[in-house]
């Protein structure tokens, strides 16, 4: 693989089986479309894809459709010329004709509208376009990868996704597991991240994670996946500060410690697990709580696991997960409300 590529990191057997459907498609020029959650690496599972494949050689160019608004998507994605809108003082050349020959990876791809869809579906069928503000036709060869936490189905079904570009995008589909599901790759991860982190804050040599860091570790649901451990990995090493002895607090939220007064819940983020893990806190072998406990916020924190565990148990149906915790739809979406919590399909 290129040297540009960044690997995947784990043994697991999730992400062995996710990398060799990967391995197999590579040489197959066809569309693709990978799913995963938020933080499971999504670009790096594009980026493999087209470092294995027959072009590799070639460019591989990556944008966020999610990240832009409709007009400026449609102008990255396919150029535009001098005059086209105010502001175009001079021609643009798009995402598409900077990948020619090579990939364009698209990703949360659920967020882009209809009529950029038709768009990209009439690139994608004959290899051609327009800029915008032109007339002349282009084309260009290319292979699209594209990414969603979304479902698509359902989108299409809702008529938020068109059905036909579903169908030329899923030649195959690639599914990247949770890091949940990757209980043996957690600690490799983050030792890959401490050594990492550890270099750039100028130290001779990281001396691990002590054993009851490294268990809170273990034991996390991790709801923002890779991207999640990495951020607590980051920074608990930099709070510690010990270089000479091995990371014994792991800080999962860095929120934790700020009074009602100072953070009101409503802006406390959405995610499970925001507690922060000392190795006393994880000593497992004790039944006896330490006193004094913030029973509020204990309270809180119960609901929303059993809340997110119920919709990942649920495929993020808000009405199944009602049935599975014992409430009403009507009760469900008042909790999802109070963590600010929605289901990826409201997301895509």
């Amino acid at each position: 693989m290129d040297g540009n590529a960044q690997n995947m990191i784990g043994q697991s057997a999730a992400l062995m089986a996710a990398l060799d459907h990967l391995s197999t498609l590579a040489g197959i020029d066809r569309p693709v479309l990978i799913l995963g959650e938020r933080g499971t690496g999504k670009e790096l599972a594009a980026e493999r894809l087209h470092f294995l494949s027959t072009r590799w050689s070639e460019i591989f160019v990556k944008i966020n459709c999610g990240a832009i608004t409709e007009t400026l998507l449609e102008s990255e994605l396919f150029g535009h010329e001098a005059g086209a809108f105010t502001g175009a003082t001079k021609q643009h050349i798009g995402r598409f004709e900077r990948a020619d020959g090579g990939t364009l990876f698209l990703d949360e791809l659920g967020t882009m509208s209809l009529r950029l869809q038709e768009k990209l579906l009439r690139l994608i069928e004959y290899g051609e376009f327009e800029r915008v503000g032109g007339a002349k036709t282009i084309k260009v060869d290319v292979r699209v990868v594209a990414a969603t936490n979304a479902n698509l189905p359902k989108m299409a079904d809702a008529g938020d996704f068109r059905w036909d570009l579903l169908d030329r995008l899923t030649f195959d589909v690639v599914r990247l597991p949770p890091l949940r599901d990757r209980q043996d790759d957690v600690m490799e991860l983050a030792n890959h991240f401490a050594v990492k982190m550890v270099a750039e804050l100028g130290w001779e040599v990281f001396t691990g994670f002590g054993e009851e860091a490294a268990a809170a570790l273990s034991q996390h649901h991790w709801p923002g996946n890779i991207r999640e451990l990495k951020n607590v990995v980051e920074r608990s090493v930099y709070r510690w500060g010990e270089q000479d002895e091995p990371v014994a607090e792991v800080v999962i939220n860095p929120f934790s410690g700020f009074g009602d007064e100072e953070l009101p819940d409503d802006d406390m983020p959405g995610d499970a697990g925001n507690e922060t893990v000392t190795d006393t806190e994880a000593d497992s072998g004790s039944d006896e709580p330490v006193w004094p406990v913030a029973l509020r916020q204990l309270l809180d924190d119960t609901e929303l696991e059993w809340v997110v565990a119920a919709l990942e148990e649920a495929h993020h149906s808000q009405k199944a997960a009602a049935e599975l915790l014992g409430l009403s739809y009507d009760q469900m979406r008042s909790v999802m409300r109070k963590h600010n919590l929605r289901t990826r399909s409201a997301r895509g």
